[in-house]
């Protein structure tokens, strides 16, 4: 048995974890979603002040007090920022560490140094404005199945601007994880999660794909939950 801690992406909640979680709960598993300061149930908490800080918080304090150990955690896109900063105050606690078509940052480096130039001025824009949360992307554009793509833009919220700008300082923990993988959603075009599975390549970690859009834990749930216990 295995205690995975889902972290996800920018714009959603712990609702999309649902269908992975039923399926790794009836294999056994104990399953953790915590949903992100600002976002989904948690939205009416959105202030300009939450930050990338205050989300590695946010699952810091999961595992903390629900005294989680030998965990699996996983990152889900900009969640790929959030458990790099978490692996660098749980090392301990983290038996495995699994990035889901997820940004890999480096030591200095921002969710917005990632993107593509076009993104990263448009994010950047939005901060000159005044913006505190920057709004969610349709699903379409994440190539969401089509069943579930109206649905899935209902249930997405505007997302903290800050975690989108904040730097992180990362000092090599990420790395002393025994166990690590990255899943690439191969249905999904992009240049900065091809960079992550390179990256991830390059420090010998195992690698794995997806055949769907982005959002793996709604397109293939079975698929994705097989993965997860092969890395666990």
């Amino acid at each position: 048995m295995a205690t995975f801690v889902l972290v996800h992406g920018a714009w959603h909640g712990a609702w999309c974890w649902r269908r992975v979680a039923r399926l790794l709960v009836q294999d056994g598993h104990d399953v953790c979603t915590p949903t992100l300061t600002g976002v989904a149930e948690r939205s009416h908490l959105l202030t300009p002040d939450i930050n990338l800080d205050t989300h590695i918080l946010d699952v810091v304090n999961e595992m903390k007090w629900q005294e989680l150990e030998n965990v699996v955690l996983v990152g889900h896109s900009y969640g790929g920022m959030v458990i790099s900063g978490v692996a660098e105050k749980m090392e301990n606690s983290i038996s495995s560490f699994v990035m889901l078509d997820a940004f890999f940052p480096e030591s200095g480096q921002a969710l917005v140094d990632l993107q593509p130039a076009p993104v990263r001025d448009a994010f950047l824009a939005a901060e000159r404005a005044g913006a505190i949360a920057i709004p969610p992307r349709p699903a379409a554009m994440f190539n969401v199945n089509e069943m579930d793509r109206a649905w899935v833009d209902a249930q997405c919220t505007p997302h903290p601007i800050k975690c989108f700008l904040q730097k992180l300082v990362l000092t090599g923990v990420r790395g002393r994880i025994a166990k690590k993988a990255y899943i690439r959603a191969k249905g999904y075009p992009s240049q900065p999660f091809d960079l992550g599975m390179a990256s991830a390549r390059a420090e010998g970690w195992r690698i794995y794909d997806a055949a769907c859009g982005h959002d793996v834990m709604l397109d293939m749930p079975e698929r994705l939950a097989e993965i997860l216990q092969d890395a666990a």
